[in-house]
């Protein structure tokens, strides 16, 4: 193996004079010959680059295979059938959000492909994506039933402009709450499930909702009097008592934020009339998002489609809405 050249450190991942630096404690503090070249070999060994990790700091790469099964006119999200992600989720299907475009160039529906996951706390992209054979994709067996999908292309979708339908869910606290539990307040309601591993898809709603959160407690008029509920499309797993630790850990406030969960026919009921794709796959679920601002008298002010809002425009969707 080719000895490095401490004067040529560019193509290592920490300045040059912290490289020194560490050579000069380790000069101090470390006696012995062997030692000291052991010690050496391990500080250029944590220099290299390796092909697991980034550029930025708390992500973490999987490496990942799939079939591309939808993508966005411009490129920038794609939806991919893909193999169990060992160490993160398994097999089913997810939109992704792409880090550049052109690595989309003739790919297509149906194409194999594979790529690196990149997730931090806040984000989640692919890259490095390159087309393959499509007998490299180890994807499960199909089920003999079909997984249970909470949509079907014949439920009635609801419009801005709509009556909020009456609901009959429970509570963190295990508490019945309803429609009439909000009368007089508007709110803003959105779907979840706690197990769900994609920063940019439900994790991004909570923290959102924080935001929200924060701004009901500081505004008086429609803003101050807003509420929030997030519902969970896993009613199996996500009980009272689940609820109510995720409730904790995203600091939600019980006299603005309420997250609930109910019977699954009642769950679905809602998830069908807003059109959000949820199906269980692999032990997880594979699901579409919306968002939801509900004026005091029950009408539906305004629908978010996707993960794309931000607190600041519901804000002004709040103090825009007369009712």
């Amino acid at each position: 193996m080719k000895a490095a050249r401490f004067s040529d450190l560019s193509h290592f991942s920490i300045p040059k004079a912290k490289v020194a630096a560490m050579l000069k404690i380790m000069r101090v503090f470390v006696c012995g010959r062997a030692v000291w070249f052991s010690c050496i070999a391990l500080v250029l060994t944590a220099c290299e680059r390796s092909p697991q990790t980034t550029d930025r700091v708390g992500e973490r790469s999987y490496e990942a295979r799939g079939i591309i099964r939808g993508m966005a006119p411009d490129r920038r999200t794609v939806e991919v059938e893909h193999e169990n992600i060992r160490g993160f989720m398994p097999s089913m299907t997810m939109p992704f959000s792409v880090r550049d475009s052109k690595e989309m160039s003739g790919i297509g529906m149906g194409d194999a492909i594979a790529f690196r996951l990149s997730v931090s706390d806040n984000d989640s992209s692919i890259d490095r994506i390159r087309k393959i054979d499509v007998a490299e994709v180890r994807l499960p067996t199909p089920s003999a039933t079909p997984a249970e999908r909470s949509v079907s292309q014949n439920a009635p979708r609801l419009h801005e402009g709509d009556v909020m339908p009456v609901f009959q869910l429970v509570d963190q606290d295990g508490k019945r709450i309803s429609l009439e539990t909000f009368r007089g307040h508007p709110f803003v309601l959105t779907f979840i499930f706690t197990r769900c591993p994609i920063p940019n898809f439900c994790p991004r709603m909570s923290k959102n909702f924080l935001e929200l959160q924060d701004a009901i407690r500081k505004q008086t008029g429609p803003v101050g009097q807003t509420r929030l509920l997030s519902i969970s499309f896993d009613p199996e797993f996500d009980s009272p008592q689940v609820l109510k630790a995720y409730a904790e850990h995203a600091q939600a406030d019980r006299n603005i934020w309420t997250l609930a969960t109910g019977e699954k026919s009642e769950v679905n009921d809602l998830t069908q009339a807003f059109s959000v794709y949820v199906q269980a796959e692999g032990g997880s679920i594979s699901h579409g998002l919306a968002t939801v601002l509900v004026a005091g008298d029950g009408t539906i002010h305004k629908i978010w489609r996707g993960n794309g809002w931000t607190p600041a425009e519901v804000i002004r969707e709040m103090n825009g809405q007369v009712r």
